[in-house]
């Protein structure tokens, strides 16, 4: 077993109880993200706004994969999914 096994194997229990806590507690949690965002975003006045926002966004998506893990589901990193790009993909160009 390699170093990076055995590591894994040792982080496999907290990775279970911190995506119950994921799930249990998400919308506690997002609400969390959105109120410190807030505040910060106040304190500096909107000159960061846009890398708090990604920031916040990022974050959210990490805890929503963790909370799929807890579901037995991954993560789908496609358009629509956690940490996908949510634009609809173009449609072609009608041909005369």
């Amino acid at each position: 077993m390699g170093l990076m096994d055995s590591f894994r194997a040792k982080l496999s229990p907290a990775k279970d109880k911190v995506s119950g806590l994921a799930h249990q507690h998400g919308d506690k949690i997002q609400h969390g993200l959105d109120k410190a965002a807030k505040v910060v975003d106040e304190k500096t006045k909107g000159k960061y706004s846009g890398r708090i926002q990604r920031g916040t966004s990022k974050a959210k998506d990490a805890m929503d994969r963790l909370a799929a893990h807890k579901d037995g589901t991954k993560g789908q990193g496609g358009p629509g999914g956690p940490g996908g790009d949510t634009t609809p993909p173009a449609s072609p160009p009608p041909t005369s």
